[in-house]
């Protein structure tokens, strides 16, 4: 069994592979101070509450963008299971070529994801959203060129800085809703966020499409993934949506990196 671990900036995302089938998965908030005797004990129970026994793991896989809790990670995984974890950072095989100016500089997050779409959707150009923290926009070639793509903030993280630098504006439930015109505040920041989000995506794809995929015979597929992305379900942006693609990269990284 392979446990794989998507580690970002609000949460740990977590899923257990056997045979290539996803057994169970998991979601816990990031704690940038977690020792790694709190993840150790976290990681086993709730694979005991998922009926996986923790004894069952072979490899475990991380990607992670909080780099003050990769040795915690590591540890953990030496600790509590006896594996040395492979951290998804450059260096590792991925079958991805990176046409960034410094592939250094790309997410391992945006790789997996990559990687993850590839896998599902072969030989086909691929635009990839994904709604976390930050909402990353990424490009994908046939060829398993990775061509770039957008970042921005994402959607809860844009209402907290509504929150945070306003003297009266409150939080608010993050929804989907019907309506462009708020009749309260509330509804303001709601519709304002939401509307907000559908028209920079269908911008992007657009503009990615136009720009970059104008010559191709077949239109891009666009994939939707990430914590936010089922707020926008109905809005028909998406071609395919896949709330577990980074488990899916993290696993064909993994079986890259063992052949």
């Amino acid at each position: 069994m392979i446990l794989c671990l998507d580690v970002g900036n609000t949460q740990v995302f977590g899923g257990v592979f056997e045979s290539g089938e996803l057994i169970c998965q998991f979601r816990r908030t990031s704690q940038l101070r977690s020792t790694s005797d709190e993840l150790g004990v976290f990681f086993r129970s709730v694979l005991r509450e998922n009926n996986v026994d923790p004894q069952g793991l072979t490899e475990i896989v991380v990607c992670c963008v909080v780099p003050d809790l990769l040795y915690s990670l590591r540890a953990c995984a030496q600790k509590y299971f006896a594996i040395e974890p492979l951290v998804l950072r450059p260096g590792v095989k991925t079958g991805l070529k990176i046409q960034y100016r410094d592939p250094k500089e790309v997410g391992a997050d945006r790789i997996a994801d990559a990687v993850g779409a590839i896998k599902l959707f072969p030989d086909r150009n691929l635009i990839v959203a994904d709604f976390g923290t930050a909402t990353t926009v990424c490009a994908i070639s046939k060829d398993k060129v990775f061509l770039g793509g957008n970042i921005l903030p994402g959607v809860r993280l844009s209402m907290e800085a509504l929150e945070m630098r306003t003297a009266q504006l409150p939080s608010v439930e993050i929804k989907p809703v019907r309506t462009a015109l708020g009749t309260n505040t509330v509804e303001s920041i709601q519709s304002g966020l939401y509307w907000s989000n559908v028209g920079m995506l269908k911008e992007i794809v657009s503009r990615i499409t136009e720009q970059v995929f104008s010559s191709e015979q077949e239109q891009p597929l666009v994939v939707g993934t990430g914590g936010f992305v089922h707020l926008f379900d109905r809005q028909n942006i998406f071609n395919h949506v896949v709330d577990d693609l980074i488990l899916v990269g993290l696993l064909e990284i993994n079986r890259l990196h063992t052949q």
